[in-house]
C-alpha cells in the first residue's frame, strides 16, 4: 500500500508540471478566468510539517533528483515557466489539487512544502508563492509558477522570464543583508495605495537607499510600508534642505 501511494505521488510529480515545455497560448488562461488576478494576494509564509513522501529522492526522465528538507537558505537565479489549464485540478505531487490561480509553484528538491519569493530580474516585481508540487524537469529551468503568479510577474505572454528564487522560513526576521535592490523595492512600493505625490516621493527615495549585491528585493510588505510612511513624514524636512 505504501509503495503504491508513492509511486502514485512520483508519477503525479510528472504529470502535474509542465516540465517538457513552458506555459504559452495553448495553456492557459482559460475560459473564465477570475477578475483582477493582479490583486491576488500572495502567499503567507507560515510552518508546516513536511510531506511524508514528496521530499523523498525520486527519479524522472532517467535523472534522479534529491529533495533538501532541512534546507534553511536558499538563493538561485535562473529560468521561469508557468503551467496552466492542462494541469488545471490535476493532482500535485503533495497530493493537493493544481490550482492555476492560486499562489503556488514547483520546484525539483525544495522542501514540499515550503514558501519562496520569486523576482522577474527584468521588471523587479516579486510575488510569494507555495512550492507544492515537483518540475520542472528540464536543466534550463529553475522553478515552475502557477498561471497567476506568472501573471503578477509579468512573463505570461512570453511563457519564460529569469528570475532569482529565495526561499522563506516562515517566522524568520527578514533579511537586511546584501542583494536587495531598488528595482525590487520600487515595483513594491508601486503597489502601494498612496497618493500620487506620497506615491512619486516613496519611489524617489528608494533610489536613495544605499543597497549592495544585485539579489532580489527582500524588503517584505511591512518594510515597504514603514519606508512609504516615514518618507512621506520627512518630506517637508527633505524639501526644506533640497532648497538650501
Amino acid at each position: 500500500m505504501k509503495r503504491a501511494a508513492i509511486m502514485l505521488l512520483l508519477l503525479s510529480s510528472a504529470a502535474g508540471c509542465s516540465f517538457l515545455s513552458g506555459g504559452g497560448s495553448t495553456d492557459g488562461p482559460g475560459a473564465d478566468p477570475p477578475p483582477n488576478l493582479e490583486r491576488v494576494p500572495d502567499a503567507v509564509p507560515r510552518s508546516e510539517s513536511l510531506h511524508p513522501y514528496a521530499n523523498r529522492p525520486y527519479t524522472v526522465l532517467g535523472q534522479q533528483y534529491v529533495p533538501t528538507p532541512g534546507v534553511r537558505t536558499y538563493r538561485e537565479r535562473g529560468m521561469a515557466s508557468w503551467y496552466g489549464k492542462k494541469f488545471h485540478g490535476q493532482p500535485t505531487s503533495s497530493g493537493e489539487r493544481y490550482d492555476m490561480y492560486a499562489m503556488t509553484g514547483a520546484h525539483p528538491t525544495l522542501p514540499i512544502p515550503s514558501y519562496v519569493r520569486v523576482t522577474n530580474l527584468r521588471n523587479g516585481r516579486n510575488v510569494v508563492v507555495r512550492i507544492n508540487d515537483r518540475g520542472p524537469f528540464s536543466n534550463k529551468r529553475l522553478i515552475d509558477l502557477s498561471y497567476t503568479a506568472a501573471y503578477k510577474l509579468g512573463y505570461v505572454g512570453t511563457g519564460t522570464a529569469e528570475v532569482e528564487v529565495e526561499l522563506i522560513v516562515a517566522g524568520s526576521p527578514p533579511a537586511f543583508g546584501p542583494g536587495r535592490s531598488v528595482m525590487g523595492l520600487a515595483g513594491e512600493l508601486a503597489t502601494l495605495s498612496l497618493p500620487d505625490a506620497d506615491q512619486s516621493l516613496a519611489l524617489s527615495l528608494a533610489g536613495e537607499v544605499s543597497l549592495s549585491g544585485g539579489g532580489p528585493s527582500g524588503w517584505s510588505s511591512g518594510e515597504v510600508s514603514a519606508l512609504a510612511s516615514s518618507s512621506v513624514a520627512d518630506a517637508p524636512s527633505r524639501s526644506a534642505t533640497a532648497r538650501r
